[in-house]
C-alpha cells in the first residue's frame, strides 16, 4: 500500500515539475511570471524549439481568423501555426487559436467529440472565464491526455463590460459598443489561463 502511495506521489511531483515550453509569446508576456516554463517570444524564435518538452503554443492567428482577408501577416508567418501543430503532436500540449480559426478546416483538426489519430481533441473555452474582460471564445487543439483528463476550469456568467471591436461595427451607426480593450489587453494571456493552459500542458507529455 504504501509502495502504491509512494509511487503515485512521485509521479505526481514529476508532474508537478514538468517543463513547459511556451512559443510564441509576447515579449512581455505572463508566462514570464511562472515557474518551470521556457519561454519563446519572437526574438527567441520559436522554430528554435528543440524539442523534448510539451508545448503551450500561441502561434500567430491573424492570417486564419474571421478578419484573415484584411490582415497582413508577414512573409512565411501563416504556416507557424501548421509548424506549431506538428510540433505538438510530437511533444505533446496544447494550441491556442480564436474561435473560428481555417487552421481547424485547413488540417482538418478534429471537432466535437471526434480524436485524430495522434489522440488530438478540440476544446472550446472563453478566456473571459479566466479573467479577460472581453468575450474571447477561443480553441484548443490538445494532444497527449484524453478529453476526461483535462483539467478542471472555470465558468463564469457575469455581464461582459467590456468588447474587441471592429472596423465594421464602428461604422454602424446605430451601434453603440461597450468600451473597448487595448490591442495589448487583446493578445495577452490572462494569467489565470496562462496558469491553466501551463497545468494541462504538464499532463500531455509523450516523451
Amino acid at each position: 500500500m504504501y509502495e502504491t502511495w509512494a509511487g503515485k506521489r512521485s509521479y505526481w511531483l514529476l508532474i508537478s515539475f514538468k517543463m513547459v515550453s511556451i512559443l510564441f509569446a509576447r515579449s512581455d508576456s505572463n508566462y514570464n511570471k511562472l515557474k518551470g516554463v521556457d519561454v519563446y517570444d519572437k526574438t527567441r524564435d520559436a522554430r528554435n524549439y528543440p524539442g523534448k518538452t510539451p508545448i503551450v503554443a500561441h502561434p500567430p492567428c491573424r492570417a486564419w481568423g474571421r478578419l484573415r482577408w484584411s490582415a497582413k501577416p508577414e512573409p512565411g508567418e501563416k504556416d507557424l501555426a501548421i509548424w506549431a501543430v506538428g510540433q505538438i503532436r510530437k511533444n505533446g500540449g496544447v494550441l491556442e487559436h480564436p474561435e473560428a480559426s481555417q487552421l481547424w478546416k485547413e488540417l482538418n483538426l478534429p471537432f466535437g467529440e471526434q480524436i485524430d489519430q495522434y489522440g488530438g481533441f478540440t476544446l472550446s473555452v472563453d478566456q473571459f472565464w479566466f479573467g479577460h474582460r472581453a468575450r474571447k471564445r477561443t480553441w484548443l487543439y490538445i494532444v497527449g491526455i484524453k478529453p476526461s483528463e483535462v483539467p478542471p476550469y472555470p465558468l463564469k456568467f457575469d455581464a461582459i463590460t467590456h468588447t474587441v471591436l471592429t472596423n465594421m461595427r464602428r461604422k454602424r451607426a446605430w451601434y453603440k459598443p461597450k468600451p473597448e480593450i487595448t490591442k495589448a489587453e487583446r493578445e495577452h494571456t490572462p494569467p489565470a489561463f496562462a496558469e491553466w493552459l501551463v497545468s494541462l500542458a504538464r499532463l500531455c507529455s509523450r516523451q
